[in-house]
């Protein structure tokens, strides 16, 4: 049956059955296990890909992006903290944004989202090639490194959430404990003028040493400096498997963003103040690089060892658990009909074993490609897309339902938001000035317009068919028709 909706869609009704097999285990998490997946999201911009921002902008430019970067997601996070309390459900900023601008904007939220979380996945992969290579000294294919990591990263996801998730939260507690050790020994070597070491280029406007490229390179680092923490909002998509969503979901975004500020700020200073902007620009493994280099270290010791191998295990935590924040995106979308309905199918264990699998393929066709800075800006494209609707439903909602129950409030309001959402607008405008272009096919193409077309064809998807097939009692959708 058929009901046609005012947002021109349609729903159907679908019998219990269908829910019976697309069910999430609930329970799984915890507000402490929410931190550490926070931190867990975003730890590999710690270890890897922040540096391509000193290529841009050197290190006053990068600087300067992260801390406009570290704002838009603080605010970003109070934000979001209070849109999960209202619809804590798995589709996360997809949710949100159905109850503020129905179905279309739900969508274009949720694609949005979905570009970033498939791709940031491939982008890690590539990095973790760099760190295999420099661990174990040998040259590995990265198609072997890719297809092993998501082939057991998948099968532990399969296996069952609250066993992933408990891993994730180990994996994520000795990246912190590298970090911290690199912190430590890095920081005798300090010197403030060794930031300030890139070549400045004359011809650029309001060049300096502390701007080499000017202020156009603070423009260009801004989707490098969202490395420090970009996917931090994916906290919320655990909203189906958290134990208390009204009082876990807010502790576990905000205590996680917290804990990201304290590391950006760390590793901004001690990694280029170690050992000098220049020798970190393009490396895929900057901070072995900077404990190894002929002014610190000189050479492989213990310590760069020990945070190589554990650097591993910060780049495999961000992997492990943004395959877990698509897979519940995919699965809501798809439970609902945004996606095709096939995606949303969990196993014995309550698992979406198909939207695991489907963006794990994708993600890791992508890996192949082996530019891992070109697979940043995909990931971000998507990222900002999402975030300014994201801020706008938080926006609309305080607007339109002042009254609505909100078991957390953003402190500042919408003018919180407002911050988080100009600053988005200014990031997805960095994508641009900073896009590369990308061997596709034995052809270059704009890193920006690829992303840009996946994001059409998938909103064409959504215009031609998804929308005239929607669930009506899926979580999210009831009592729209």
């Amino acid at each position: 049956m058929e009901t046609q909706s005012s947002s021109g869609v349609e729903y159907e009704k679908v019998d219990q059955s269908y829910f019976d097999n697309r069910q999430l285990k609930r329970g799984a998490a915890g507000w402490v296990l929410l931190v550490g997946l926070g931190v867990a999201y975003v730890i590999s911009g710690d270890y890897a890909g922040w540096n391509f921002g000193l290529e841009q902008g050197g290190w006053g430019g990068l600087m300067i992006a992260s801390v406009l970067m570290a704002l838009m997601y603080t605010c970003m996070c109070f934000a979001l903290a209070e849109l999960a309390t209202i619809a804590p459900t798995a589709g996360g900023g997809y949710g949100f944004a159905r109850r503020a601008f129905g179905p279309w904007g739900g969508f274009l939220t949720g694609t949005a989202i979905l570009i970033e979380y498939a791709i940031a996945p491939a982008a890690i992969a590539v990095f973790i090639g760099g760190y295999m290579k420099s661990l174990f000294e040998i040259d590995i294919s990265q198609w072997v490194i890719s297809a092993s990591f998501y082939a057991v990263f998948l099968g532990i996801h399969i296996y069952g959430a609250g066993e992933a998730l408990r891993l994730i939260f180990a994996i994520t507690a000795l990246a912190v404990i590298a970090l911290i050790v690199w912190v430590v020994a890095m920081a005798p070597f300090f010197d403030s003028a060794k930031l300030f070491d890139i070549a400045v280029n004359p011809e650029a406007a309001g060049a300096s040493p502390f701007l080499p490229f000017g202020y156009f390179g603070i423009w260009a680092a801004i989707p490098f400096a969202m490395w420090f923490f970009l996917a931090i909002e994916g906290v919320p998509l655990a909203a189906e498997e958290t134990s208390d969503p009204k009082r876990d979901l807010p502790r576990g975004l905000i205590g996680g963003m917290f804990v990201l500020l304290a590391f950006c700020a760390l590793i901004m200073i001690f990694g280029p103040g170690g050992v000098g902007s220049e020798a970190l620009k393009t490396n895929t493994n900057p901070l072995v690089a900077a404990l190894e280099h002929p002014s610190t270290y000189g050479g492989p010791t213990w310590i760069s060892k020990f945070v190589n191998f554990v650097g591993l295990a910060g780049l495999i935590a961000s992997f492990f658990s943004i395959i877990y924040a698509y897979s519940r995106l995919v699965f809501a979308m798809s439970r609902a009909g945004y996606l095709p309905r096939g995606l949303s199918l969990t196993n014995a264990r309550q698992s979406p074993w198909v939207a695991l699998i489907v963006p794990g393929l994708i993600g890791f066709g992508l890996s192949l490609t082996e530019q891992g800075d070109q697979l940043i800006l995909m990931a971000v494209f998507g990222a900002t897309i999402s975030y300014i609707l994201m801020m706008a439903s938080h926006i609309k909602l305080r607007l339109a339902e002042p009254g609505l129950p909100r078991p957390y409030a953003t402190p500042g309001g919408v003018l919180t938001s407002g911050i988080a959402l100009v600053l988005a607008s200014i990031a997805l405008v960095a994508v641009f000035l900073s896009d590369k272009k990308m061997a596709v096919f034995g052809t270059e193409v704009s890193v920006a317009a690829l992303s840009a077309i996946a994001y059409a064809v998938l909103v064409a998807y959504f215009a031609l068919y998804s929308r005239h097939h929607l669930v009506a009692a899926a979580p999210g959708e009831e009592g729209a028709a």
